[in-house]
């Protein structure tokens, strides 16, 4: 290696940091095809220009963002989203473990967790939330200005491993879409520490909760409250997700909110399982909507 590095004229040091940069680039570059996904899904026939001026990423420029978009199908004419994922320099995708997963008997098993975006007025934030999947209860969740690993899932989950009291060892499963922010050298770094088990699906449909655990927390609480600006989405974000978790009863957990079920559950006062995927049979080439059920 080191005689092809002196026949190209570069040394190896230099090879390894344009390598870095590359693979940086490309990890900021996924991070953006979930957060366009649900805009275009919200605006089907907003222009890839316009979502450039929605969101104004700071390491890319207008022609190259529409050159991106183009790439995974954002193009204003395509009508069915048909982006890559599996042969991008640098993208790590995990398996879905949730596929594999026959029952959840307790919290700290399974942690589902998805990006959204929020806008007010011309200016668009990012909402980032982890939950428990057994409970339904948010353990982790962040309101960030940037796509940036660093303020996005990284604070989610150094808040829902502080809550949790998570040590290492856990084997729990952290499971998500391909956003490049669940593949971050910073992210896996954390979850590697804890001994966590990292799980992602192809689509919105392999993490049905977690999306709807984004929609419920917008649609009905930022929604109503019409925050302002900046400093106010995070004040509300914090009040909707403790309303969420501490009052809020779903039909799943017997009419209780996620902290009354865990407080039930963990002091024997109810037995709950749930079973995973038990009717509907698995094939490599189908897209499989997680069902859950209680017995």
């Amino acid at each position: 290696m080191n005689r092809l590095f002196a026949l190209a004229g570069i040394s190896k040091q230099g090879f390894h940091q344009w390598l870095d940069r590359k693979i940086k680039c490309k990890e900021e570059q996924m991070q953006l095809l979930p957060i366009i996904r649900q805009i275009r899904e919200d605006h089907p026939r907003l222009s890839c220009r316009e979502i450039y001026y929605m969101l104004k990423p700071k390491y890319m420029g207008r022609d190259r963002f529409e050159a991106f978009c183009y790439t995974y199908g954002f193009k204003i004419q395509v009508y069915k989203n048909k982006y890559k994922t599996t042969d991008s320099l640098g993208v790590i995708r995990f398996p879905n473990l949730l596929l594999t997963t026959k029952e959840l008997t307790g919290t700290n098993q399974i942690w589902v967790s998805d990006i959204t975006y929020y806008q007010i007025l011309n200016e668009v934030y990012y909402l980032t939330f982890i939950s428990d999947l057994y409970s339904r209860q948010i353990v982790g969740y962040s309101a960030s200005q940037t796509l940036k690993t660093e303020d996005t899932t990284l604070i989610a989950l150094h808040k829902a491993i502080k809550q949790r009291h998570i040590h290492i060892g856990s084997n729990l499963i952290i499971h998500s879409d391909g956003g490049g922010q669940y593949y971050c050298k910073d992210f896996l770094k954390v979850t590697k520490h804890y001994h966590m088990r990292n799980s992602m699906g192809k689509s919105a449909y392999d993490n049905p909760h977690a999306e709807r655990i984004n929609g419920t927390i917008k649609n009905d609480y930022l929604a109503y409250y019409k925050p302002q600006n900046f400093q106010e989405l995070t004040t509300m974000l914090t009040k909707a997700v403790n309303l969420y978790n501490t009052q809020r009863p779903h039909k799943a957990l017997n009419r209780l909110s996620p902290e009354a079920f865990e407080i039930q559950t963990s002091n024997g006062l109810l037995t709950i399982k749930w079973v995973i995927n038990k009717k509907k049979k698995v094939t490599k080439k189908e897209k499989v909507n997680i069902t859950i059920k209680s017995t």
